[in-house]
C-alpha cells in the first residue's frame, strides 16, 4: 500500500514554500508530489509552467506533475507509469490542494475509487496555518475553517515573521482539537511529520489525544465544528461496526467532516482496523498487522458540524444490542415463505 498525504492550507498560508522546502529533502526523495493548481505551479524556478510533460523528474528523486484534468486519472496514470517502469518507483504520494479547495472531494477520491484504494492509502491530512493572518483569515473565510477541521497536522507558518497569538492556538484546539500541532521554522519541517511511522496505519489518532477528548466530552466552538471521540473498552463485532459507518453516513451526510481511529473488532482482536471516513465516504478499513502499543481499545475521532457524543455512543448501543440478539438467535428473521422449509 502506497501511503498518500494531503496537504492543503488557505491561499498564502505557506504550503507551496514548504512542499518546495520539502522536495529539496533527501528524506522525501522516492516521492509523487501531485499539484491540484490548473495552471498554476509554483515550486520556484524547479518546474516549468509550460512543460507539455505532465511528470518533471527532479534531481532529489521527486516526480512532480500537475493535475490537467482530473485527479483520479492523474493517479491512475501515475501508477501505471510506475508499473511500467517509465517513472520512478515512488514510495509515497503528496498531493497539493488549491488554496481556496475544499479537501474533501479529494479525500473522496481516494476512497471511493476501489481501484486506487486498492493500491493508496490515506497518510492523513495536513493543513498550513499562517501565524500571522491566520486568525482574520478563519474569522472571514469558511473554506479555511473547514481545511483546518479535516486535518490530521497543522502546521503553523510564518513564526519567523510573528509568533503565533494565543488566541490563534485557542481557535485551532476549538476546531480541531485532535489535530496534532507542528511549528514550520522558516518553512521547513522534518517530513516525517507530513507521514505517520510505519504501524500507524495512517489514523493519525493518539491514545492521549482520545483520552482527553472522552474526558471532556469532546468541544465544539459555537454551531461550528464539534469533535470528540468515542471510546469503548470491550471489542465491537465487525458486523456492528459496518452498520455504525452506515448510518452516520445516512444520517450526517456532509455534516460529517471527518472520522478516523482505530477499532478493536471481535472477529480479529490481535489486529485492529484503521477506519477513516469523510462525510458520507468511507474507505475500507484496513488491518494493521499488530496493535502499535498496549492501548487495545477503540478510538474514533469524529469531526463535523452538529455533531453529539451522547447520540452516537446511544447509535452503537442499539446496533450491537440488535447484532447481539441477532447472534443469539440465528433463526430467520422473515417467517418462511411458500415452498420454504
Amino acid at each position: 500500500m502506497i501511503p498518500v498525504a494531503v496537504l492543503t492550507g488557505f491561499l498564502g498560508s505557506g504550503k507551496t514554500t514548504l512542499l518546495s522546502r520539502l522536495l529539496r529533502s533527501p528524506q522525501f526523495s522516492r516521492t509523487a508530489v501531485i499539484i491540484n493548481e490548473l495552471g498554476e505551479v509554483g515550486l520556484d524556478h524547479e518546474l516549468v509552467e509550460t512543460s507539455e510533460e505532465s511528470f518533471v523528474e527532479l534531481s532529489t528523486g521527486c516526480l512532480c506533475c500537475t493535475v490537467r484534468s482530473d485527479l483520479v486519472l492523474t493517479l491512475e496514470d501515475l501508477l501505471r507509469r510506475r508499473d511500467a517502469g517509465t517513472v520512478p518507483a515512488f514510495e509515497r504520494v503528496a498531493i497539493e490542494t488549491s488554496g481556496l479547495a475544499d479537501p474533501a472531494p479529494i479525500l473522496h477520491a481516494l476512497m471511493g475509487d476501489a481501484r486506487l484504494a486498492a493500491r493508496l492509502g490515506l497518510a492523513g491530512v495536513a493543513a498550513t496555518v499562517d501565524a500571522v493572518n491566520g486568525l482574520a483569515t478563519l474569522a472571514g473565510r469558511p473554506e479555511a475553517v473547514k481545511q483546518v477541521a479535516l486535518a490530521d497536522r497543522l502546521v503553523l507558518t510564518k513564526t519567523d515573521l510573528a509568533p503565533a497569538h494565543p488566541a490563534l492556538h485557542a481557535r485551532l484546539a476549538a476546531l480541531n482539537p485532535a489535530a496534532r500541532l507542528i511549528t514550520a521554522s522558516f518553512g521547513a519541517i522534518d517530513p516525517a511529520e507530513l507521514f505517520p511511522p510505519a504501524g500507524d496505519g495512517g489514523a493519525g489518532l493518539g491514545a492521549d489525544t482520545a483520552a482527553r477528548l472522552a474526558r471532556n466530552g469532546g468541544h465544539s466552538h459555537g454551531e461550528e465544528v464539534a469533535c470528540f471521540a468515542l471510546v469503548r473498552e470491550a471489542p465491537i463485532r465487525a458486523v456492528a461496526l459496518t452498520l455504525l459507518l452506515e448510518a452516520l453516513a445516512e444520517h450526517l451526510g456532509a455534516g460529517l467532516l471527518r472520522l478516523k481511529g482505530l477499532v478493536n473488532v471481535a472477529e480479529s482482536p490481535d489486529r485492529p482496523a484503521v477506519v477513516h471516513g469523510v462525510q458520507h465516504v468511507f474507505h475500507p478499513p484496513a488491518w494493521l498487522e499488530r496493535w502499535p502499543s498496549a492501548d487495545r481499545r477503540t478510538r474514533l475521532v469524529l469531526i463535523g458540524f452538529g455533531l453529539r457524543l451522547d447520540w452516537v455512543e446511544a447509535l452503537l448501543a442499539a446496533l450491537e444490542a440488535e447484532v447481539e440478539e441477532a447472534h443469539a438467535d440465528p433463526r430467520p428473521l422473515l417467517p418462511p415463505g411458500p415452498g420454504r422449509r
